[in-house]
C-alpha cells in the first residue's frame, strides 16, 4: 500500500513540476552563492529597490534580494512552486509571490529591476513585455538575465552568467 501512494507522489511531482516545460521554462533551482555575488557586483541591491522575479520558482532570487533590503514581487506559473514560495517567505513580509502568467502581470509603480532565468524560446517576448512595462511606468528598468543574453541589446554589465540590461521607456 505505502509503495502504491509513494508511485503516487512521484507522478503528482513529475506532472506539477513539468508542467511548465510545456507552457515556460522547466524549474531550475537558482545557486544561492552566485546569485549573492550578482546582487553585489552586477546590480548592487539596496533597500530602495523592488525587485520583480519572473518565473519565480521556489522563491529564492527573492529570498536573497531581501538580504540585501530590497523588496520584491515573484510570479510563478506553477502552483506547487508557488505555493513552496509563498511557505518559504512567509516570514517576509517585504516579499510577495503571483501564482499566474508573468506575461499578464502589471509591475508595481515601485519596480526597479527584473530578474528572469528564462529560456532562449521566450526571451524575446519576456524583454517585450518588460519593455511594455517600463513603457507603462515611464521610467527605465533594469533587467538582470541568469544564462541568457538577449539578441539584439547589448548588456551594460555582466557577472559569470548574469547579464545586466538597461530597458528604457519608449515615448510614443
Amino acid at each position: 500500500m505505502s509503495f502504491e501512494i509513494a508511485k503516487i507522489i512521484v507522478v503528482c511531482l513529475i506532472v506539477f513540476l513539468g508542467f511548465t516545460a510545456f507552457t515556460g521554462a522547466p524549474y531550475v533551482p537558482s545557486m544561492k552563492k552566485e546569485l549573492r555575488q550578482a546582487f553585489k557586483k552586477l546590480y548592487p541591491l539596496k533597500k530602495k529597490d523592488f525587485l520583480v522575479d519572473l518565473g519565480s520558482g521556489d522563491g529564492v532570487v527573492l529570498k536573497i534580494a531581501s538580504e540585501f533590503g530590497a523588496s520584491g514581487l515573484g510570479v510563478e506559473l506553477n502552483p506547487l512552486l508557488a505555493l513552496i514560495s509563498k511557505i518559504r517567505l512567509r516570514k517576509h513580509p517585504n516579499l510577495s509571490i503571483k501564482n499566474g502568467n508573468l506575461f499578464k502581470l502589471d509591475f508595481p509603480k515601485e519596480t526597479t529591476v527584473v530578474y528572469i532565468f528564462g529560456d532562449s524560446r521566450d526571451i524575446l517576448d519576456i524583454v517585450i513585455h518588460v519593455q511594455n512595462q517600463a513603457n507603462k511606468l515611464g521610467k527605465k528598468l533594469f533587467l538582470i538575465s541568469n544564462a541568457f543574453m538577449i539578441p539584439g541589446y547589448e548588456p551594460v554589465n555582466q557577472h559569470r552568467s548574469y547579464f545586466l540590461y538597461e530597458i528604457k521607456p519608449v515615448i510614443s
